[in-house]
């Protein structure tokens, strides 16, 4: 297994559930990362979905030393570059091209893609990954699918992602293939806006609560 596998490994299984998380505004960054890590979350994946979301991660990786920050919807080897300088210790796709692949293996910061079919699964499989994403994951076959592929593939290892919240979290977590849940119930929009970063670690810890 490579060093970089067992880096990223490590990130996911350090936590049931990783934060996913869309920043609107570069002030509310800090202060949120620090709510999920109080409650136990301390890896979290800042995605590439507003204008401030590079800052964001910055201003995390320098701000908030507890945290290891990631980033998400990572769609080209321009993303990969950016958010990597940006301060990001893992990137995450939401699918994956040539180009990513290619991206990742000339970077030394792990990569998640997404994947939502057997082949998809295989061709990660075949660019020497052992964990990707699953996603989205209740649109694609939910935790069925999972387990219908975690027997013909059996060397691969999953971060589902996409219609988890805490109902069907344990839906996922239960099987043997699954490493931690992707999800964004744990930082609610209103909540965010409201500053509301005690309620914000309550459901952190609700969330770091799960196995």
């Amino acid at each position: 297994m490579s060093d970089k596998t067992e880096t990223l490994l490590s990130i996911l299984k350090s936590q049931p559930v990783m934060p996913v998380l869309i920043i609107e505004r570069v002030e509310d960054a800090v202060p949120l990362a620090r709510a999920l890590a109080a409650g136990g979350l301390k890896a979290i994946e800042v995605t590439l979905r507003t204008p401030v979301a590079l800052e964001a991660i910055r201003a995390i990786a320098e701000g908030s030393p507890d945290t290891l920050v990631g980033a998400g919807t990572i769609l080209s080897p321009e993303d990969y570059e950016a958010a990597v300088k940006a301060g990001s210790k893992f990137i995450v796709s939401p699918g994956a091209t040539p180009a990513l692949f290619a991206a990742a293996k000339a970077s030394d910061v792990p990569f998640l893609p997404g994947t939502s079919s057997a082949s998809e699964i295989m061709l990660a499989r075949e660019a020497g990954l052992r964990v990707v994403k699953f996603f989205p994951a209740e649109q694609s076959g939910g935790a069925p699918f999972l387990k219908a592929i975690s027997s013909p593939i059996a060397d691969m290892k999953f971060c589902p992602t996409g219609g988890i919240s805490l109902k069907n979290a344990n839906d996922y977590l239960s099987l043997p293939n699954v490493v931690c849940v992707g999800g964004s119930w744990v930082a609610p929009k209103d909540m965010v806006v409201a500053g509301d970063w005690a309620g914000i670690t309550k459901l952190a810890a609700e969330a770091a609560a799960l196995r």
